[in-house]
């Protein structure tokens, strides 16, 4: 827990959550009038952090932060070192050692750093000769602290500010949930009873990673795939939570990104993190039969906007160009009729990025995920699915294969019949299901095998999405108000769109 004191070294319990509101301003109001924070005076004060690092980036790389904390401004400003120590990079949850002490003012002190764990990184001195500022926060902090009848003590701040790193800047808009006092499980009672009325996502980015992100020039970068690297040891349970917990931060992680960015990736990468988070309930169902993950409905409304808007940037960026030389053939005409069609195109996906936004600031959405974070944190799963124990390499590593053989040999048998929509859709399914549970348990499986396994999962999902794209932008085109020459092109390039070829074992 947390001390009072500088110079105490601490565990660091703390639940971060972005705000996903359109206009910031109001925010510290709209929080103070929650029931939980409604009765506890809130306190503001400006913060100015520097962070440090070797050029070679040398902390980043051991998952350490070093920073120079500026409290207040003037003659009541004071100068904090902080050094913070691990932490979960794929959950909003964090826990890690953070050692805090103060300094008489902006340079850092070595003799500050002696009771933490640095000397063991740095036991020559080399480490600290190098530091030098890497990137800035600064931000305005509003602080309720929440004292509950169980004695559960939880702090409350609101940050809005900004990152700058290398010219460049970042917004900051989040809330931090750090645990005073009792079970973790307070954390996420007081977050939820703020997620009630106010639009929440999680957030297991820290300010921090975001920094160095900025600095490097890759912050609107999507966020991809990071599979869990499973271990032979691990139990069958413990192997569900990772690849969980990895695929549900891609998800978050992009659509945090979608307030910033227009990047379609983005949208493509939020889309394929639900998909493979769907696909790892599926893979592990039998593992979860005693713990079901929370009612998803209130996501229904963002997925299927986010597949909306996805079909859009295919079509406009990947699908159509692709036909507009077959179209123009030099003609004027055409290539206005196709210019104008362009327009459309990126008209309607702008109202539509802007329709995902607006269902990413409904209350019910954020608390939904918010409830999906902890349950992934308070995953008791049993030992074994049927009550014994699953704890050997050799268990999890039969379970794997077994699971892999089985969806291999039912998607063999679905390619068979591929001649309608419905087959083709339900052969796609069963090809990506394959690819992300190799993708999850690759460590756990036979090299050569899952990799042509998973070769013959990614062309088939690939040969049926194209067939299904021009469909989709053929589709789109039909609903627009675009020149009817050229919507029977592509109605006639939709016709001609063929279906998917078997493929040997």
């Amino acid at each position: 827990m947390k001390s009072d004191h500088c110079g105490k070294d601490f565990e660091e319990i703390e639940l971060k959550l972005a705000l996903p509101a359109s206009d910031p301003s109001g925010l510290a109001q709209a929080l103070g009038r929650t029931p939980v924070l409604a009765r506890c005076k809130p306190r503001q004060q400006p913060l100015h952090n520097v962070y440090y690092d070797t050029p070679q980036q040398i902390l980043r790389s051991q998952r350490v932060a070093l920073r120079l904390r500026c409290v207040g401004t003037g003659a009541q400003a004071r100068w904090l070192q902080t050094l913070k120590i691990g932490g979960a990079s794929d959950s909003a949850l964090s826990q890690r050692g953070e050692w805090e002490v103060a300094v008489p003012g902006p340079q850092l002190s070595a003799q500050a750093l002696q009771d933490t764990p640095w000397p063991g990184i740095d036991p020559d001195g080399s480490v600290f000769a190098a530091l030098a500022p890497c990137f800035v926060t600064r931000f305005e902090r509003t602080t309720w602290l929440v004292r509950r009848r169980d004695r559960c003590l939880v702090e409350v701040a609101l940050d809005l500010g900004r990152i700058d790193a290398a010219g460049n800047t970042a917004p900051i808009a989040e809330l931090e949930f750090e645990l005073r006092a009792g079970p973790i499980s307070a954390l996420f009672d007081v977050a939820q009873a703020i997620a009630a009325s106010v639009a929440v996502l999680p957030l297991s980015q820290s300010k921090a990673q975001r920094g160095y992100a900025l600095a490097q020039g890759t912050l609107g970068a999507a966020q991809r795939a990071q599979p869990a690297l499973l271990r032979p040891d691990l139990t069958l349970p413990e192997a569900a939570r990772q690849v969980l917990r990895e695929t549900f931060a891609q998800f978050c992680g992009n659509l945090f990104g979608l307030q910033s960015s227009d990047e379609p990736e983005r949208v493509h990468q939020a889309r394929v993190g639900w998909r493979r988070f769907r696909s790892a309930l599926r893979l592990f169902k039998a593992v979860l039969a005693h713990r079901a993950p929370p009612p998803l409905q209130a996501l229904k409304n963002l997925l299927g906007r986010l597949g909306e808007l996805r079909d859009l940037d295919v079509a406009r960026t990947e699908t159509l160009p692709g036909l507009a030389d077959a179209y123009v053939c030099g003609d004027a005409p055409r290539a206005q009729a196709w210019q104008d069609m362009g327009a459309a195109l990126a008209h309607a996906a702008r109202r539509q990025r802007a329709s995902v936004l607006n269902a990413m600031q409904q209350p019910a959405f954020g608390a939904t995920l918010l409830a999906i974070t902890q349950w992934l944190e308070e995953l008791t799963l049993p030992t074994d699915v049927n009550g014994g124990k699953h704890d050997s390499a050799e268990s999890l590593r039969d379970w794997s294969r077994s699971r892999s053989l089985r969806m291999h040999r039912r998607l063999h048998a679905a390619l068979e019949d591929t001649t309608t929509p419905e087959a083709r859709h339900r052969t796609r399914i069963l090809a990506k299901r394959l690819r992300y549970s190799i993708e999850a348990l690759r460590p756990l499986l036979r090299k050569r095998q899952a990799q042509r396994w998973y070769s013959q999962a990614l062309a088939i999902q690939s040969s049926i999405g194209s067939s299904r794209d021009v469909l989709q932008a053929g589709s789109i085109v039909a609903r627009l108000d675009v020149d009817p020459g050229l919507q029977e092109f592509v109605r006639g390039v939709v016709f001609a769109t063929g279906v998917v070829t078997p493929v040997s074992n």
